[in-house]
């Protein structure tokens, strides 16, 4: 389905019935990550799914798309649909916007899902890496989306998951410059929001993966030692959806339940 949102076109699908799930995908992603976790999910959920933008079938706004930006487009949609109340996972980039939209909109978030994401803020060396990306993807967009997408994975897993792999790359390969530019300089933008995260008021979750070289671990364990913040941990890298598929689906299909 299509939103027309800001002159622009905000891509969505909308499956099941149910209490409502929200699932948010990562940079260089689209919805289609969730393809193979959408049938179980929406046996007794309604499960949306939406191209965020710059990605996949929705488009850009502008060469700077914030966390607050992207949420305001998810926030668009679901009032759209008349939902008042969902539980949200939202992969890498995904977890971002979700935590934008509980700042936003606090009682439409009752239990969020960061799966390979973080509340933190970038930190100087990676706001410095993204500036460069920045730049350097303004004459080799393939090269710095392969390069991009080759850090997501644990070492062996590009070629354990070959196949996976392959077909991911070739979605990210389609983002423009635009899109990018965009979504990487929004990133970096992006402040701490762990106060945001630690005041959902239901279930609150985090999902790492032990090999990802993107999220700081040790360190997201030391800062929510005292909280209700539950942490899970898998066992590869960054792309916990294809690379301990089974793990996750398990895990998220208790989250939502």
């Amino acid at each position: 389905m299509i939103l027309d949102y800001k002159n622009s076109s905000i891509y969505y699908e909308d499956i099941g019935t149910g209490p409502v799930v929200v699932l948010l995908h990562g940079f260089l992603e689209t919805s289609a990550m969730w393809l193979d976790f959408i049938p179980q999910l929406s046996q007794n959920n309604r499960v949306i799914s939406i191209d965020l933008l710059g990605h996949g079938k929705s488009d850009c706004i502008g060469y700077v798309h914030t966390m607050e930006d992207m949420a305001d487009a998810v926030s668009a949609v679901l009032s759209e649909l008349q939902i008042i109340k969902a539980k949200i996972i939202g992969h890498s980039m995904g977890g971002y916007v979700a935590l934008a939209l509980a700042e936003q909109r606090p009682a439409l978030v009752e239990s969020l899902c960061l799966m390979n994401s973080t509340f933190e803020a970038d930190d100087n060396e990676r706001k410095i890496v993204r500036s460069r990306a920045n730049v350097m993807v303004k004459t080799n967009l393939e090269n710095m989306v392969r390069i991009s997408f080759a850090n997501l994975f644990s070492a062996n897993s590009k070629t354990r998951f070959k196949c996976a792999y392959e077909s991911a790359l070739s979605i990210a390969l389609k983002t423009t410059v635009q899109g990018y530019i965009a979504a990487n300089e929004g990133m970096r933008l992006r402040p701490n929001r762990f106060k945001i995260f630690n005041s959902i008021r239901k279930t609150k979750l985090l999902i790492l993966g032990k090999k990802d070289i993107l999220i700081n671990v040790k360190q997201l364990k030391s800062q929510t030692k005292d909280t209700k913040i539950i942490i899970e941990e898998l066992s590869e890298g960054h792309m916990s959806h294809i690379e301990n598929k089974s793990d996750l689906s398990y895990l998220i299909s208790h989250f939502v339940e």
